[in-house]
């Protein structure tokens, strides 16, 4: 089978299609033929070695397909079963792959495997950080940073649903009405214009209930500063670069903020987590709180190209490799 492999870390050059055998799952492991691939900027952090693997390395995190063949001591799944993962191993871009029991759930009739497969990942984000790591209610000033991204437009629109007021900002005038289509109430391009001015002038001074923000280090102090006493800062991603320090007098004490930084891995510890997070994603896409549209398809041979769309911010939605 064909596979996408990483000997060394660096830019989309390091992304080397091969021919590999894949063998046979154990007792508890599932083989899986993949038919869609979810692209996520998770891949961009493993390749470039932010997010640092054990080399060589598959890549991808997300795929759904058809189990093809299943271990001795396998229960949750039979030959057939359509599924889905959004984690560890790291090796979704690939035509077939073994996975743990575990971190499989069951794809529902009404979801497609793209949409499945671009879902899960960035589904499970917005889930964990919409109604676990703050939990949002009807009312909340919500501050979400690259609105027009993957998970902003998941988390965006399911915010929307819930009755929160959602701000959100993009890098670029061009993803504005994307943002904005994606349940975002107000825009900001925080490229143009000092973010925290103009959210200002939309709640009022020291008014966001919460920040989350997936961006790093460019927006980090004006997330702080946009926020109410006592409100909370989630800080899951860092596209723009890490935040190395947090200084507790500067950022925490002068409003009594909350701070967290999480990740998919703290959210789905055990099956019934995984398997809750998963469920509350699908039922979001079936009652169309949820709108899934997938923005470009690209071939395992095409994969340095999507990974160069991706860091440059081209891609407008969601984006699949399909094998």
């Amino acid at each position: 089978m064909k596979a996408i492999k990483i000997e060394k870390f660096g830019g989309p050059e390091v992304l080397e299609l091969k021919d590999i055998e894949i063998g046979k799952p154990g007792p508890k492991e599932v083989l899986v033929k993949n038919n869609s691939i979810g692209l996520n900027y998770i891949d961009v952090y493993h390749r470039t070695g932010l997010y640092p693997l054990e080399l060589p390395s598959g890549i991808g995190l997300e795929a759904s397909g058809v189990v093809e063949e299943i271990g001795a001591e396998v229960s949750h799944f039979k030959v057939g079963d359509r599924v889905s993962h959004a984690s560890a191993p790291i090796s979704g871009y690939s035509e077939k792959q073994i996975m743990p029991e575990e971190k499989l759930v069951i794809v529902p009739e009404g979801i497609s495997d793209e949409v499945a497969s671009c879902i899960l990942l960035k589904g499970i984000t917005s889930e964990y950080l919409l109604h676990r790591s703050y939990a949002a209610k009807k009312g909340d000033k919500v501050l979400f940073h690259a609105a027009a991204g993957g998970v902003g437009q998941i988390l965006c629109q399911w915010a929307n649903a819930l009755g929160c007021e959602v701000i959100g900002t993009v890098g670029s005038n061009d993803k504005i009405e994307i943002a904005k289509k994606n349940g975002c109430h107000h825009v900001v391009n925080y490229t143009d214009t000092n973010f925290v001015d103009e959210v200002e002038k939309i709640v009022g001074k020291n008014a966001i209930d919460v920040v989350y923000d997936g961006v790093g280090a460019k927006t980090f102090e004006g997330s702080i500063e946009c926020l109410k006493i006592r409100g909370m800062m989630v800080a899951f991603g860092n596209a723009s670069g890490y935040v190395h320090t947090i200084d507790v007098k500067k950022h925490i004490n002068a409003k009594g903020l909350f701070f967290t930084r999480p990740s998919i891995m703290h959210y789905t510890v055990t099956r019934e987590e995984l398997e809750e997070s998963a469920k509350k994603v699908f039922e979001a896409v079936l009652s169309n709180k949820i709108k899934i549209e997938i923005s470009k398809k690209y071939k395992l041979s095409e994969v340095q190209q999507a990974h160069i769309d991706l860091e440059n911010r081209i891609l407008k939605g969601p984006a699949v490799i399909i094998p």
